[in-house]
Formats: structure tokens, C-alpha cells, sequence
């Protein structure tokens, strides 16, 4: 059973589609009870760093997310704003993060992009792994994922670097550590390489 994170941010409806047309069970999480049966967690996210914090901190959820998450080792992928609240912090806010990842969300240098519009970074872009993962099963260097953010992340231990990607800077587009990923880009819009990964997600 997946269990996606209902916090009130993110495209939930998006992701159940995907795994419904695999077959494969999804359930929504609205309180820490609906977490306790989890064999995998999908934690989405739009919008500001400290207005994610805040919803998910007054969820009733949080402590029990980290008990599944890092005492149980129940696989966990962050999308988007998901993945950079696992960092330990961001420039768009003052909230401390959940600290899954040894990491700070940076925004991107607009001296760096020589495109019309700097912010936010948005459309089709490609992907390079930087580390084998099953994760990545099927999917080859250059495949293409939608993009929407302006902040991105950085990791201190770059061994936590699953692939890279290329907007002004090259720069971390996926994460992951130990039984933690984290997903810049948004699978569940990016067609025939979005639902690969998110099949391979439900394999691990």
C-alpha cells in the first residue's frame, strides 16, 4: 500500500491516477493513524517553504511520519516542495525542515540563467544520473521531466545526489539517502518517463 500525504498541498488526485492505472493500491493520509500500515509514503508539495511547514506541523501527522520514515525505514520520496522540506532549511523561509537530508534549499542565481525569464524554472528538462538506483530503473541519461520551482537543493554529501540537471548551474534534481528520495521534478506530469519512475517508486 502507498499512502500519499494529504497535508492540503500538492497534486494527490495526480498521483493515485498514475498508480491506479498500474494497479497498484494507493490510500490518502489525513491523520498519524493513516501512516501506521505504510509500506511506501509519497510526500507532494507546492507553494512556500514555511506554508508547507506549518500545515504539515499542525497535521498531527509529523511524529508519526518520522517514526515510519526514520526509525521504520519505510521508503519515503518527496516531490518537488515534498522534497526540500526534507532539508534542513530553505532561503524562502525561516522554519526549519524535517532534516531528512543533510541539505539547504538554495534560489537560484539569476546571474547564472541567461533565459528571458529566470524564475521560475519551468517546462521540459533533462535528467543525469549521478548514482545507480533501482529507482531510476528504464530510465536513461536525457530523459526529460517537468519542471516548476525557483529554489532547488544542495547537498553537503554529495554521495546523496541521485541526479543532476543543468538551469544556469548543474544542480542536485533528485536525492536520495538511504531509504529517502527526494524528486525535484514532477513524475505525475511527465508522461511516459513520470509513471516509470513512480512504478519503479512502488518496486523498491
Amino acid at each position: 500500500m502507498i499512502t500519499i500525504i494529504d497535508y492540503g498541498l500538492g497534486n494527490i488526485r495526480a498521483f493515485a491516477n498514475v498508480y491506479e492505472r498500474l494497479n497498484i493500491k494507493t490510500k490518502l493520509a489525513h491523520k498519524a493513524g493513516d501512516l501506521k500500515d505504510s509500506a511506501k509514503i509519497i510526500l507532494p508539495g507546492v507553494g512556500s517553504f514555511d506554508h508547507a511547514m506549518n500545515l504539515l506541523n499542525n497535521s498531527g501527522m509529523r511524529d508519526e511520519l518520522d517514526k515510519q520514515v526514520l526509525i521504520n525505514k519505510v521508503p519515503a520520496i518527496g516531490i518537488c516542495l515534498g522534497m526540500q522540506i526534507m532539508a534542513k532549511s530553505s532561503d524562502e523561509g525561516k522554519l526549519p525542515g524535517l532534516g531528512w537530508f543533510d541539505a539547504e534549499v538554495k534560489l537560484f542565481d539569476s546571474k547564472s540563467i541567461i533565459f528571458k525569464t529566470q524564475y521560475p524554472h519551468m517546462g521540459w528538462n533533462t535528467i543525469e544520473p549521478a548514482k545507480s538506483s533501482p529507482i531510476l530503473d528504464k530510465l536513461n541519461a536525457g530523459s526529460r521531466f517537468y519542471f516548476l520551482h525557483s529554489y532547488y537543493i544542495e547537498c553537503n554529501d554529495q554521495s546523496d545526489v541521485l541526479t543532476r540537471t543543468i538551469y544556469g548551474i548543474t544542480y542536485a534534481s533528485a536525492v536520495n539517502y538511504k531509504n529517502i528520495y527526494g524528486i525535484q521534478y514532477h513524475p505525475e506530469k511527465s508522461h511516459t518517463n513520470g509513471v516509470q519512475l513512480l512504478k519503479n517508486f512502488a518496486n523498491l
